[in-house]
């Protein structure tokens, strides 16, 4: 057999039609961190259909990560063999090209390509854990929200019910107010117990010395993490506060990550302790597995950011994810509109091996009356 032919992804079905929904939810109230406000997230979700079969992929972004979708990628996929998903990742990101495949792009790529992984599954009939490999049966997961526009007695109840729950580690967001902040963290300490492990969240808020600064008093607090203390293009910044905030406190960024190349400059940099990167954001479910292994060459961890429901079946596959996080808006939107969400037991999530592909489905009912025209 030649090393074409051994090179031909296994047949399958063509692709016959890839479709597209956005979806906005408010909510609860509004929301913010020490960069930015919001009163809503928008859901862009993808099918795609092939041999009797409807794959589910999403991504939270603006809507118009759906327009290309319909305008740009659909047309690319379609036709395509469903289980040469490689081929199908990089056709896209040509389409690409001229209009930007970082930013909405990559976004765009991120939904269609979960959708065709959870589509291989379902043909194939097996969860979407085991096809790509299973590592570990369970994920713990952090709860995270502790959002600025919270007071110190709503920071509390939010924290202190997930360490109720039996999940060991929660965030909350900093940078508005430094008084404020303070005591919000001490409201979230002693919610939690001295045990807890309380991780902050910064969304880039701060210069390098007043960061420093705040490194110091995290410590006092027992904070174990220090996510974005600097801007996420500040690569001098993130290893500046890696070398020199005191030692229990781990630096964390990545969210913002787009392709392989990004985390790899990220890593050769030095600047995190535990790399953060989102599916929904990185391209897919090949994204996330691509910077899986840019990781495992660094010997550097590996975190989920947000979307806990669709990272899961990735992150029981990727040997060096640590835990997941447990977002709040997400969460809420995961279970509010889709079936198959699994529940945090004792702080893990553990895919159903009862359901092929995701798990998911989306119900379509209850998420009309969020769809945006």
């Amino acid at each position: 057999m030649s090393a074409i032919a051994q090179a031909r992804p296994m047949a399958g079905p063509g692709v016959e039609k890839v479709e597209v929904e956005v979806y906005t939810i408010p909510t609860e109230r509004p929301e913010s961190d020490g960069t930015l406000a919001w009163s809503s997230t928008t859901m862009v979700v993808a099918h795609v259909v092939a041999g009797g079969q409807r794959g589910l992929g999403y991504t939270y972004a603006h809507a118009a990560a759906g327009r290309l979708i319909h305008e740009e990628l659909a047309g690319v996929v379609e036709g395509r063999n469903a289980f040469d998903i490689e081929g199908s990742w990089w056709a896209m990101a040509a389409a690409l090209r001229n209009i930007g495949r970082p930013g909405i792009g990559s976004m765009a790529i991120s939904a269609v390509d979960v959708a065709l992984w959870d589509l291989k599954a379902r043909l194939l009939d097996v969860p979407l854990a085991g096809l790509l490999g299973q590592v570990r049966d369970a994920v713990p997961v952090y709860g995270s929200g502790g959002f600025t526009s919270l007071g110190p007695e709503e920071v509390a109840a939010q924290l202190g019910g997930w360490a109720a729950e039996g999940i060991g580690a929660v965030k909350m967001k900093i940078g508005r107010d430094a008084t404020a902040d303070h005591d919000r963290m001490e409201a979230a300490r002693a919610a939690i117990g001295k045990h807890g492990a309380l991780m902050v969240d910064a969304n880039g808020a701060y210069g390098r010395k007043e960061a420093l600064s705040v490194a110091d008093e995290l410590a006092s607090l027992g904070v174990t993490w220090f996510e974005e203390p600097v801007s996420s293009d500040d690569l001098a910044g993130l290893r500046l506060l890696r070398d020199r905030a005191p030692a229990p406190i781990r630096i964390a960024a990545g969210e913002y990550g787009w392709d392989a190349a990004y985390f790899r400059r990220m890593l050769e940099a030095g600047a995190v302790d535990v790399l953060q990167a989102d599916a929904t954001r990185c391209g897919g479910i090949s994204g996330f597995l691509r910077t899986a292994a840019v990781c495992q060459v660094y010997a550097i961890p590996l975190s989920s950011h947000c979307a806990p429901a669709l990272h899961l079946p990735a992150s029981c596959a990727a040997e060096p994810v640590v835990h997941m996080e447990y977002f709040h808006d997400h969460v809420r939107i995961e279970q509010m509109l889709l079936d198959g969400v699994a529940q945090p037991i004792d702080g893990l999530l553990s895919p159903d091996a009862g359901r092929p592909g995701l798990g998911l489905e989306l119900r379509e009912a209850d998420a009309q009356r969020f769809r945006v025209t």
